[in-house]
């Protein structure tokens, strides 16, 4: 069974960074892709970004663009959000997942969710 672990969210203060990382255990096979998404309180969960796993190529929410960037290192079955220039907004909690194929909302295992608190 696959099993996705994230973790490296804190407190940080507007403008600050934190890098958060997602581990991938148990695959028979790579996943199409990993994401990123967050939810903040009282909000629905959204899209942050993503990177297929064999061709690394990256997506983004527009409201990340120039901030973010999602990184994965194949050997490790690691993923990373790196997030720069943090903004209060930014707040909530983050969440890994796979997406097992291109089809919209096909998704495999989730992380338990990290924690990302930006103050002001």
């Amino acid at each position: 069974q696959v099993q996705v672990v994230d973790s490296g969210g804190g407190l940080v203060q507007a403008g600050g960074s934190l890098r958060l990382s997602c581990v991938a255990s148990g695959h028979t096979f790579s996943p199409y892709a990993m994401d990123w998404f967050r939810q903040a309180p009282g909000k629905e969960r959204e899209f942050v970004a993503s990177i297929t796993w064999r061709g690394g190529m990256t997506s983004y929410a527009n409201f990340v663009k120039g901030r973010f960037t999602i990184s994965r290192d194949k050997a490790k079955n690691t993923v990373y959000l790196q997030m720069n220039s943090l903004k209060p907004e930014d707040t909530g909690t983050y969440y890994c997942a796979e997406q097992l194929s291109a089809v919209l909302g096909h998704f495999g295992s989730w992380g338990q969710g990290t924690q990302v608190t930006v103050s002001s």
